[in-house]
């Protein structure tokens, strides 16, 4: 995957942290970026793109 996501997925906040990652979406491959806090509170995320949520 050469997309890389610069903000959260679902705080919206940069990607600067460590502990952030940024994943293909299972549904369209488009990038999902999740920062370390809303991983670490299992916040969902929606895929803008194609409606895809996960934890």
């Amino acid at each position: 995957m050469s997309e890389r996501a610069s903000t959260c997925t679902s705080s919206g906040i940069p990607l600067a942290e460590k502990g952030s990652t940024t994943f293909p979406c299972p549904g369209c491959f488009k990038p999902i970026g999740r920062s370390p806090r809303v991983r670490n509170q299992g916040v969902l995320y929606r895929c803008p793109n194609c409606g895809f949520e996960g934890p």
